[in-house]
């Protein structure tokens, strides 16, 4: 995406972010340009797109990015842009949400941070919008969960490829995609977090609401450790979201 002009930009250091997308172009117009104007910006970005849309296609284009088409499912989606990025010769890999926003110094951090021998790390997960009590305690709530157990695709993940490879990877599964990857990155011990927010967009949560998806997401996330199956969860969240879209 940027001529590789500065040192943590070297061969060996070249960075790309792998987005998902499934009909989010008004959140991808907003991403792209953050991205390019990011300090160290990435040399890759590779768009994924579920839907396979020509005007996610000409959005890309505009913005000197590569757009993916793929099967939909966000697990195969980070998949197939993995392997792009692998083939354009990224040594990490970031993925981050189209409705997520970098900070400023998100890119120079990741580069950093795998410089210093990291295997991967994450962001500060923290919602966009206007503060309020209850987004407060749910981004401390939710601080506490990644130090204790899991961390979630809309934290900016990120991983060096040397890493990555020797990992299950991103699974195939349409939910909980990541949990392979940060389990294995865990037990490296060098999985860190940046002291730096990633700013998650409220509009879905506003929609159905705060403490709802959010104990929606928890009762997802215990049937998920129970052994209960990806896609047996993924249909009954979409027709969860299907019942509280025509209420």
């Amino acid at each position: 995406m940027v001529a590789d002009t500065h040192p943590l930009g070297s061969p060996g250091r070249r960075l790309a972010v792998v987005i998902p997308t499934l009909n989010d172009d008004a959140a991808l117009a907003r991403l792209l340009p953050i991205l390019a104007h990011l300090e160290l910006p990435p040399e890759h970005v590779i768009v994924v797109d579920g839907a396979s849309s020509e005007a996610t296609a000409a959005l890309c284009s505009r913005a000197g990015c590569s757009h993916l088409p793929c099967r939909p499912g966000r697990g195969l989606q980070l998949r197939a842009g993995i392997d792009a990025a692998r083939a354009a010769g990224a040594e990490i890999l970031w993925m981050v949400h189209a409705d997520c926003e970098p900070h400023p110094l998100a890119a120079r951090a990741v580069r950093e941070t795998i410089a210093a021998g990291a295997s991967g790390g994450y962001f500060n997960f923290r919602f966009g919008g206007e503060r309020s009590a209850t987004k407060c305690v749910l981004e401390i709530c939710i601080a506490w969960r990644c130090r204790l157990s899991m961390v979630y695709g809309d934290q900016g993940i990120f991983v060096s490829r040397r890493a990555y490879d020797a990992t299950p990877g991103i699974g195939p599964a349409p939910l909980f995609e990541e949990v392979p990857l940060v389990r294995a990155l865990r037990r490296t011990r060098r999985f860190v977090a940046v002291p730096l927010p990633m700013l998650v967009s409220e509009r879905r949560w506003r929609r159905e609401g705060l403490l709802l998806r959010t104990a929606r997401n928890r009762v997802l996330a215990l049937a998920f450790a129970a052994g209960v199956d990806a896609g047996t969860l993924e249909r009954w969240y979409r027709a969860s979201r299907a019942r509280q879209s025509r209420s």
